[in-house]
């Protein structure tokens, strides 16, 4: 059996009763944590263009837009929406090891057929841990050496989305074959859009989210695509990657041990890379006091993926700034946190925040590519900070905030979707989502106890 049908049948046969009971709840977590991601991100402006034109083009249905209102529209376009308003603030999760952030592809896919198809939260959550599963082994299978170009996400992310759909919507495991199939063969997303800040982020996910949950729809209804898409000669992997690890798609198969387990949550509205250096900042300005004025220098000793990714110096808009490990390792050093708010043009044009980043040199390092390359769910780097009295501070970090290895609670997760849910829709909408979200395993029908607080 090929590697792609073993995974389909795996996914396929996926049920609630079969998870462990920390996958379920951390399935929650990632549910409750897209939702604050995709509300607040609903309102900037990449989001706002992409829904704007999606709605001229969409039809009626009972899947939400998850924007603090209550428009209900197909699941396809549904799926695409909520997928770009979920990426567009760079404060959605991450599994480290395939290098994808997978709520935003995984969770509006589901939460859109979920809905559409009247599901209830077992079947939900269970979709989700599929599409992990699913997402998170093509992405291994193709990382690093596809990272350079493509954009995981939106390429093995695909088959995250199409896994969830199809579970929703109870394929076999030969539907579910020929959803991934038509999946694959939709793979895309592109890095050149990073030189200019553009928004085409948000189009990855978009793009993935829906593309999966048409290609469960048309495997539902006999559509054939190839059969081994990822492992073919002519496939997914073999196209991204020189050397794909195959074995990384079937290797440890069991629900022994899920993805969705290894994931990670972002403390930080930026990209992930620079996550292991702003901890690192936040801790030694914490434990020694630092401050802006007493830094004579710092130096971030990165992996090869981060310096070509995300060492910029000089961003030019607030999407470069989320790619730029000097204006963040910055902002950490002047606030002690990097949310939204420290991306505001104020901050980002202070004299401040361009006199600190003057001071922060980036090196690509071999001992942190080493570490990476031993074991790629350490997306580490060394933080050096030396001060005017010529005394230096150092940390090494292997695991930021947010990582399974220093976890966030739910009570975390739930202060930080509050945070960004309450201001759009309000603090008793937001409180009974965080609560539907906690008790999903109870709902019935998703799309019904959505109807009662939208």
């Amino acid at each position: 059996m090929n590697e792609t049908a073993q995974l389909a049948k795996f996914t396929a046969e996926m049920t609630y009763d079969k998870l462990p009971a920390q996958a379920v709840a951390v399935a929650k977590q990632c549910i409750l944590d897209w939702l604050g991601v995709a509300i607040r991100g609903a309102h900037e402006e990449p989001a706002k263009i992409l829904r704007s034109v999606a709605l001229k083009m969409c039809g009626t249905g009972d899947a939400t837009v998850f924007d603090g209102g209550s428009r209900r529209i197909d699941a396809y376009n549904a799926a695409m929406v909520n997928g770009a308003a979920s990426h567009t603030l760079d404060f959605d999760d991450l599994h480290n090891a395939s290098i994808i952030h997978l709520a935003t592809v995984v969770v509006p896919a589901a939460m859109a057929v979920a809905e559409a198809e009247h599901k209830s939260g077992r079947a939900l959550l269970a979709a989700v841990c599929a599409g992990y599963e699913a997402g998170a082994r093509a992405g291994e299978a193709i990382i690093p050496e596809s990272y350079f170009y493509w954009h995981t996400t939106g390429t093995a992310g695909i088959f995250g989305s199409a896994a969830a759909a199809a579970s929703l919507l109870g394929l076999t495991a030969e539907q579910t074959n020929m959803c991934l199939g038509s999946a694959g063969t939709q793979a895309a997303g592109l890095w050149e859009f990073l030189k200019e800040g553009a928004m085409s982020k948000a189009l990855h996910s978009a793009k993935a989210a829906s593309s999966g949950v048409f290609s469960a729809y048309l495997a539902q209804n006999g559509f054939t695509a190839a059969s081994a898409i990822l492992e073919g000669e002519k496939g997914f992997c073999p196209a991204l990657s020189e050397a794909p690890r195959l074995e990384k798609i079937t290797e440890n198969l069991t629900y022994a041990d899920l993805k969705i387990q290894h994931n990670s949550f972002k403390p930080y509205a930026c990209c992930k890379h620079a996550h292991a250096a702003i901890y690192g900042a936040q801790v030694l300005r914490c434990r020694h006091g630092i401050t802006p004025d007493v830094i004579e220098g710092v130096e971030l000793k990165v992996n090869n993926i981060t310096d070509f990714l995300i060492n910029n110096p000089a961003p030019q808009n607030v999407y470069g700034c989320k790619f730029s490990i000097q204006y963040c390792v910055a902002a950490a050093l002047l606030y002690g946190r990097v949310g939204i708010d420290e991306f505001s043009a104020q901050v980002r044009e202070s004299e401040a925040m361009q006199r600190l980043m003057a001071k922060i040199t980036v090196t690509k390092d071999a001992e942190q590519e080493a570490i990476n390359k031993a074991a790629p769910d350490k997306l580490a780097s060394k933080i050096i900070i030396t001060l005017k009295d010529g005394t230096q501070h150092a940390m090494q970090v292997d695991y930021p905030k947010g990582d399974p290895d220093n976890p966030m609670s739910w009570k975390e997760s739930a202060e930080k979707f509050m945070t960004l849910a309450e201001p759009i829709c309000g603090r008793q909408k937001a409180e009974a989502l965080c609560a539907l979200v906690k008790n999903l395993d109870e709902a019935d029908d998703v799309a019904a106890e959505i109807k009662k607080i939208f």
